[in-house]
């Protein structure tokens, strides 16, 4: 049932596609500079440190023909560059370079950005020549991700319940924690064998390379999921001795907490905690949040087998859960206030990110979940105080000789108890159910949110390339991507204001069809308004200058965010038009 929840809700949080990690800082040549001679190689700076896969770069000429380069390299070792060797001549015109990397965090960006060498060309070369990602790839790579955490919940949950709360039937918990094991199992192989397409953003059929496997191996996040696989062999024989005991050693406990601690760790050393600011502390921050979670949202799975199918249940264990979950709750609390501020840096991050945004959400489930946990307390506090044995009523029906029957009341069946809903052992046992039942259920919430979460850039690492991408002395084209269909016919216009400040603008608007590829349409109209200022329609008299649409006497005479309407004839009667809004600086 938990596993059936949590894969709806992943189905419906894993539409959109995960945010990449590392920033792009800036690049050697600038996006969109004028160059007198061609350079000898690419050099990227990103946010943290990245890893380089076989194709990360692709460089192409004016005439839309790749161009060969060196393999791709790290810049003077440094970790958060990427760099390429160009060829001695490369002619002149515009160049557009499509570049994927790895960001530390585990997570794939990708990108593109022009130069021009002499002058620019006519018509260069669409963006979208970068490499795409695979949705169903990603899909199925973000799940096999969400099912890992669901699981290793389940896993350390339930095992740490048995241990540490000693339930009188030990034996009904085998089954969630062997669900816990053999799922976490299969979504590590899925993840390992998945990751070669997941990097480089192509389809399920690379999976099966031969050279796909061993080259995932050599990386950060190969590495931690192999290292998964061993420490899930190392349980297996862990479990099965401890398959029913309803007492547990020393040497028992601390293998287990060495087990657990190993198994975070493979999570920790892959994601954030391992890039950016105070690696050693946020590392540990992160490894006691997913054991406490994992103690919690497990441990609340583990107690609610219990009262469902433990046919005697007292308080004692439900007591002991109680402060293991309040000592989890303390410690969950204070590495989220650390990783929070880690990961934002500011509080305009909070609400100018999305990041921010998905922390806001996550916070708002997470007072309801502790809305929840105060609700299972008090209940806990009344079974407590009743000091009589919880009499769990049979799911099923037993016959006189203890076996289950489908019909009929058995000898053992549990008679309803005329005062279970008013202070009865049988009336606290159902509302502790319930709110057991309530607090499961927005845990999960809660874990899926902090999984979207780790698949978007975090806002600390969004406000320094906001700093650092475009300095404030320099100008930079502005550049708006603008989709538009027209009946069942559809395609985007690339429209490039050069600088994109106050005063006289060039414009080139080229037009792309549904495949990416160049399209021409008999007329394109171009106009700004202002409508704060009251300024505008502005026709931009933009003309076919034969590949593309430009004007070099554009003036924009106020600052502020401008109205751009584009307006795209495809026939003598087919036309449609579309708005999107323009920030001009001085």
């Amino acid at each position: 049932m938990l596993l059936g929840t949590v894969l709806v809700l992943l189905l419906l949080g894993s539409a959109g596609t995960a945010s990449a990690h590392a920033a792009l800082e800036s690049t050697d040549p600038a996006d969109g500079s004028v160059l007198k001679s061609a350079p000898r190689a690419l050099t990227l700076t990103f946010s943290e440190s990245v890893a380089l896969l076989d194709d990360s770069f692709r460089v192409y000429d004016p005439d839309n023909r790749r161009v060969r380069t060196s393999s791709a390299h790290h810049a003077k070792d440094a970790g958060d560059t990427a760099s390429v060797t160009l060829p001695a001549k490369l002619g002149t015109g515009t160049f557009t370079v499509a570049w994927r990397v790895v960001s530390a965090d585990s997570h794939p960006v990708s990108g593109a950005f022009t130069f021009s060498i002499g002058k620019p060309s006519a018509t260069t070369t669409p963006i979208s020549t970068a490499p795409n990602e695979n949705p169903l790839t990603a899909s199925l790579y973000d799940t096999a991700r969400y099912f890992a955490y669901i699981a290793a919940a389940l896993l350390i949950g339930t095992a740490t319940f048995l241990a540490l709360c000693r339930p009188p039937n030990p034996m009904v918990l085998n089954k969630p924690i062997l669900t816990g094991w053999w799922t976490l199992l299969a979504s590590t192989l899925v993840l390992l064998i998945l990751r070669a397409p997941y990097e480089a953003g192509t389809g399920l059929a690379t999976a099966f390379d031969p050279a796909a496997l061993p080259r995932t191996l050599t990386t950060r996040p190969g590495e931690a999921l192999a290292a998964r696989l061993l420490l899930l062999a190392a349980t297996a024989p862990f479990l099965l001795r401890l398959r029913g005991r309803d007492r547990f050693g020393r040497v028992a406990l601390g293998t287990g907490t060495a087990l657990a601690v190993g198994l975070a760790l493979t999570w920790a050393s892959a994601e954030h905690a391992s890039a950016g600011i105070q690696v050693p502390v946020a590392m540990t921050s992160a490894v006691l949040h997913l054991l406490a979670m994992s103690v919690w949202l497990g441990g609340l799975t583990a107690l609610l087998t219990v009262l469902y199918r433990s046919s005697d249940l007292d308080a004692a264990p439900v007591a002991r859960f109680s402060r293991l979950a309040f000592i989890s709750v303390t410690v969950l609390v204070v590495t989220g206030i650390y990783q929070s501020w880690r990961g934002l840096g500011s509080w305009n991050a909070l609400t100018g990110t999305s990041y921010g945004h998905i922390l806001l959400v996550k916070l708002g489930a997470v007072v309801l979940l502790l809305a929840a946990a105060a609700w299972s307390r008090q209940w806990t506090a009344r079974l407590a105080g009743a000091e009589v044995p919880l009499r769990v009523p049979e799911l099923v029906k037993t016959g006189a000789d203890g076996t289950p029957s489908s019909t009929g009341r058995g000898e053992d069946e549990a008679l309803p108890d005329p005062g279970a809903g008013d202070g009865s052992p049988d009336g606290y046992r159902r509302g502790l159910r319930r709110s057991v039942l309530l607090e499961v259920a927005v845990g999960v919430t809660v874990l899926v949110i902090t999984t979207l979460l780790t698949n978007t850039l975090p806002g600390r690492a969004a406000a320094e390339a906001q700093q650092t991408a475009t300095p404030a002395d320099i100008p930079a084209a502005s550049v708006t991507m603008v989709p538009f269909r027209v009946g069942n016919a559809g395609g985007k216009v690339q429209i490039t204001l050069d600088p994109g400040r106050v005063g006289l603008n060039s414009v080139e608007a080229v037009v792309y069809g549904p495949d990416g590829g160049f399209a021409t349409v008999p007329e394109l109209r171009l106009s700004f308004t202002l409508p704060s200022q009251k300024i505008g329609p502005l026709d931009a008299n933009i003309k076919d200058e034969g590949g593309y649409w430009g004007t070099n006497t554009l003036n924009l005479p106020i600052a502020g965010t401008w109205t751009m309407k584009v307006t795209v004839r495809t026939s003598d009667i087919d036309q449609v038009s579309v708005e999107r809004r323009v920030r001009i600086v001085r």
